[in-house]
């Protein structure tokens, strides 16, 4: 056999019989290559998902910030039971008894002696407790450190260190007691004795 006739049949080249066959690489199985148009899909959706999502925490962000920017244009604001108020005719109230008909609503006690009425606070002046009227005993009673006040609001056990203070207190136009709680009269300061600081009955 010539030269020629080796090379025209390859079955019979022995160079070619021992080379192995090469195949392309296999992809694994069950794995299929995503098109190109189903890659480009999911980008754009988990774009889309976190731009909603940035835009959402900004505008929660921004929606907090302008809530406690606006606390400073609208403050708190504190309901407090009037100041003033009118509590009746002095012959409602009895000679040597402290009446506690304002206690609850004023924080106010109105007393009456023989010859004056007056309205005392029922702030403690050591810690700012409400004491108590214990009418057997004739005194005011602190139920936080003990402090003991006569019914004349004098201090005179516990820790309080000064009276009860007392509130304006005046006659109205119309025969009525006018008490007025912007203005106190401490003892201490010599102020019982002014004319506003009790009614003279």
């Amino acid at each position: 056999m010539t030269e020629d006739a080796i090379n025209q049949n390859p079955n019979e080249n022995p160079e070619s019989q021992n080379k192995p066959e090469v195949s392309p690489p296999a992809s694994p199985v069950g794995e299929k290559t995503p098109p190109i148009e189903a890659k480009e899909k999911v980008s754009r959706r988990s774009f889309l998902t976190s731009a909603t999502l940035a835009w959402g925490a900004f505008a929660v962000a921004t929606a907090g910030i302008l809530t406690g920017a606006g606390r400073f244009f609208f403050p708190n604001v504190l309901f407090e039971p009037p100041q003033t108020f009118k509590a009746g005719y002095p012959d409602e109230y009895t000679i040597g008894e402290v009446s506690e008909r304002w206690k609850e609503k004023f924080g106010v006690w109105i007393v009456r002696e023989k010859g004056m009425i007056y309205a005392l606070s029922t702030v403690c002046t050591h810690l700012g407790c409400t004491p108590n009227w214990l009418g057997n005993e004739k005194k005011f009673k602190c139920p936080c450190h003990g402090s003991g006040f006569r019914s004349t609001g004098i201090n005179f056990e516990g820790p309080a260190p000064r009276p009860l203070e007392r509130y304006r207190i005046v006659l109205a136009d119309d025969g009525q007691i006018f008490v007025d709680k912007t203005k106190k009269y401490q003892h201490e300061k010599g102020q019982w004795s002014d004319s506003e600081s009790f009614i003279a009955v």
